[in-house]
């Protein structure tokens, strides 16, 4: 998906805005603008558009069409591909509130690392089995990272939890509401009472009203986490249950508010997050619920597994 100029008249110019449309190739997401965020570079452009020269309107163009590969591009090579002068360049990123160029590289890669998929070194996917090397080296510094930053009294704690707990609810939105439901489809293998929340189009309050100080709430937050993250959390805080919270280093700042907290570095060679850590995290959680419950554990897997035959619900 990539966002299009959509055509207008406003004092005689045409008129740039965003407008989801699909295309055949790749692109990146500029998200809307919310309520008390400073607007990124293409929000801007969106804003300024019909007010900027015709030169400067090639330039903010060419912006908007190769947006995730603003942070390796130089002025020199925006004159050069767009036709203008670098001052004309300059001008605009002046008008868009930028004291040079790089601010703007700065400001895209504070994009990157808010979770704007945004390609930061166009090389980083080499060819000749390059590529395969630095994302296996990278996969294994974020786990290396995530695994040895955990406490091995916590990861006890967190796993009598999971076992003794009532019920354990889990919490997830966006990138996170992945890894939410394949942990509660681990963990329901083991032991029974274990929730995915919120459901499909639904609200949240009606999940949360009843816990208590039996209960445990897993609450997954990685970045680009929808705003109302902020007040449940307080609320989650303020309740008599238990909290792990599991997100990137831009949830650290919660970490107070729960009664654990895991880190999973997300980082990748390119433009997308990799949740490889987190997903790797989830299983060791979830053998380790099951070795803490050996016993209560088989007799439900084995229940389980009668169940799939007596239904013939799974192929062979």
């Amino acid at each position: 998906m990539l966002f299009r100029p959509v055509s207008g008249e406003k004092n005689g110019a045409e008129r740039r805005s965003f407008v989801n449309m699909p295309e055949t190739g790749g692109g990146s997401l500029l998200p809307t603008q919310q309520k008390g965020m400073t607007p990124h570079i293409g929000q801007r452009i969106s804003a300024q558009y019909a007010d900027l020269s015709a030169q400067e309107q090639r330039v903010a163009a060419f912006i908007l069409d190769h947006f995730d590969d603003l942070a390796v591009y130089s002025a020199a090579d925006l004159s050069r591909l767009t036709g203008v002068s670098k001052s004309t360049v300059s001008r605009l990123f002046r008008r868009l509130g930028f004291e040079s160029f790089q601010a703007v590289k700065r400001h895209a890669r504070q994009l990157r690392s808010s979770g704007m998929p945004l390609v930061t070194d166009p090389d980083a996917v080499g060819g000749n089995g390059e590529r395969f090397k630095r994302h296996l080296e990278r996969e294994q510094d974020n786990l290396r990272r995530a695994l040895t930053a955990i406490d091995p009294r916590t990861f006890e704690a967190i796993v009598h939890g999971l076992d003794a707990s009532r019920r354990v609810v889990l919490v997830g939105f966006r990138n996170s509401y992945p890894l939410a439901m394949h942990f509660r489809q681990q963990l329901i293998q083991a032991r029974a009472d274990v929730n995915l929340a919120p459901q499909p189009n639904q609200s949240l309050a009606e999940d949360l009203v009843e816990l208590g100080e039996a209960d445990l709430v897993v609450l997954f937050g990685f970045r680009r986490r929808p705003r109302l993250f902020d007040a449940l959390v307080n609320e989650l805080a303020a309740m008599p249950c238990r909290l792990l919270l599991i997100g990137d280093a831009t949830a650290s700042g919660y970490a107070e508010q729960a009664d654990w907290w895991l880190e999973c570095p997300l980082d990748s060679i390119s433009a997308f997050d990799s949740y490889a850590s987190a997903m790797s995290l989830i299983s060791l959680l979830a053998n380790g619920l099951l070795h803490h419950r050996l016993a209560q554990g088989r007799a439900r897997i084995d229940a389980v597994s009668e169940l799939y035959q007596g239904m013939d619900e799974l192929s062979p």
